[in-house]
């Protein structure tokens, strides 16, 4: 019954689930999710006309706030989850590409709530997602590659306060902005931070609790604050 229920709900949105509702899934365990997907679908309707531009199936979660939407391009099969919040207005916008996931109460924030300065902005490739209850302060640029796992709590930052002048309060002299940029195929595991000017090589493994202060060199696995080297990926050791 699950099966069918599976294959009812790929009907409807255009996505194979076939890989998704096995026989461990009850047929009441998979009406719960076809019943909330359908709610999410519904809600998406009504927010989809305000972005830039959106394709295929769209989910938008309970609570979900979305400012200036139309700054925003999606992709196919995009999910905003439960309660999180997602602000447009930046220079560059905010990119989703296909199979993208917001989790639930995340923060994606490239400018003032209040005003000032426009953020630059920020770009997600393919199937890639942002983790539950994560921030992501893209007053830079923050570009996310394709296949990037995120876990909860994640903090990513493209900009640096000032505090050079010791005479003058350092909420006083502004910030400097810079870039993140997570190449493909990575993994930033639960509670880590990622500062200004870093990069991310292809492949890597940022391990829990990390605090990201220099460049990761590609299919390396790191840890620490500050984060250093624990092996590459490529090693036989």
């Amino acid at each position: 019954m699950s099966n069918f229920l599976g294959t009812s709900i790929s009907k409807i949105t255009g996505v194979d689930f076939s890989d998704r509702f096995g026989p461990d899934w009850d047929s009441l365990s998979t009406m719960g999710v076809m019943t909330r997907m359908l709610g999410n679908m519904i809600r998406g309707l009504w927010y989809r006309w305000r972005f830039k531009s959106t394709k295929g199936l769209f989910l938008i979660g309970k609570g979900v706030t979305i400012r200036q939407a139309k700054y925003i391009e999606v992709g196919k099969n995009f999910i905003a989850q439960d309660h999180c919040e997602i602000n447009g207005l930046a220079e560059k916008g905010l990119i989703f590409g296909d199979k993208v996931t917001v989790g639930s109460y995340a923060i994606i924030r490239p400018t003032n709530l209040y005003g000032g300065e426009a953020g630059v902005g920020l770009k997600v490739g393919n199937n890639s997602s942002i983790g539950p209850y994560s921030y992501i302060g893209c007053s830079g640029y923050i570009e996310i590659g394709d296949n990037v796992m995120m876990s909860p709590r994640v903090s990513i930052y493209a900009e640096n306060h000032n505090f050079n002048d010791v005479d003058k309060p350092m909420i006083d002299q502004g910030v400097t902005r810079s870039f993140v940029k997570i190449e493909d195929d990575c993994w930033i595991a639960a509670n880590s931070v990622i500062l200004a000017g870093v990069t991310i090589g292809k492949g890597s493994i940022v391990a829990a609790g990390s605090v990201v202060t220099k460049d990761v060199p590609a299919y390396s696995i790191v840890g620490g604050n500050p984060a250093k080297i624990i092996k590459s990926r490529k090693s036989n050791a």
